[in-house]
């Protein structure tokens, strides 16, 4: 398969930021697209058509959350939207609200996960997750936080406890975001990761591709319910040299 990569990035996802990284985000700047938009669709349509127990799974007790989602979607992104709507690499997407993971999916670039307060901690309740980076979604899928991020080391009790605030704290309308970056061998944008199987190389910066999550997280405002989205890019070493050197040039 050919190699679907941005040539650029509207961010610096290798500059240093004081942790937790976490900023406020306009919602009006929420939903992104960029050059790769068309061949990232093509490839959403072509996992959901042929992949879709992999990369969609919705609780039927999330369907209300999942319908607000679409509607905050489609208010967004393809505002006045009825019956079809028409991407920007012109393919008609049918709006079906009694698959609303599956529309949004072939709506916007972003990766969505909803999550739901049961209990103590938010709940993965549904997600559609077309670009995995090493995890699988049927392993986390109806889990909570701290067990999503199994087998992260890092996510100990202390951040499950931050991270855990966070989710609670996040007001309609006040999305954050953060962002991360990878170092990959391999530039495919679909690459799950059962949680017993080794790992693959991503800490050494002589690997050919920067894989980067634009992560934020977002309350709908009538069912409550958390979004997590994913907006990935990847983008080849010559274009992340570009990028440092830009970035030298306007210091």
């Amino acid at each position: 398969m050919t190699a679907i990569l941005q040539s650029s990035i509207p961010y610096h996802p290798l500059a240093p930021r004081r942790l937790p990284g976490i900023a406020p985000l306009d919602m009006a700047d929420w939903l992104q697209r960029d050059d790769a938009f068309a061949a990232q669709m093509a490839e959403r349509d072509r996992l959901i058509a042929t992949r879709r127990a992999e990369v969609l799974a919705l609780d039927d007790a999330a369907r209300p959350a999942a319908v607000e989602l679409l509607e905050t979607v489609l208010d967004l992104a393809y505002p006045g939207a009825t019956g079809t709507v028409r991407r920007p690499d012109g393919v008609g997407v049918t709006l079906d609200r009694g698959d609303p993971l599956g529309t949004l999916g072939r709506l916007v670039q972003e990766d969505l996960c909803i999550l739901e307060k049961r209990g103590a901690e938010h709940v993965l309740t549904g997600a559609v997750l077309c670009f995995p980076a090493s995890w699988t979604l049927s392993e986390k899928f109806l889990r909570p936080l701290i067990a999503i991020h199994t087998p992260v080391d890092s996510y100990d009790a202390n951040m499950a406890t931050r991270v855990q605030r966070l989710f609670d704290g996040v007001q309609p309308g006040r999305p954050l975001w953060r962002s991360n970056a990878l170092w990959y061998a391999d530039p495919d944008l679909h690459q799950p990761r059962r949680e017993a199987d080794p790992r693959p190389e991503q800490a050494d910066a002589t690997l050919p591709y920067l894989r980067s999550e634009r992560q934020s997280v977002l309350r709908l405002p009538r069912t409550r319910a958390v979004v997590f989205s994913i907006h990935t890019y990847v983008l080849a070493r010559a274009d992340m040299q570009g990028l440092a050197d830009a970035g030298r040039a306007g210091a």
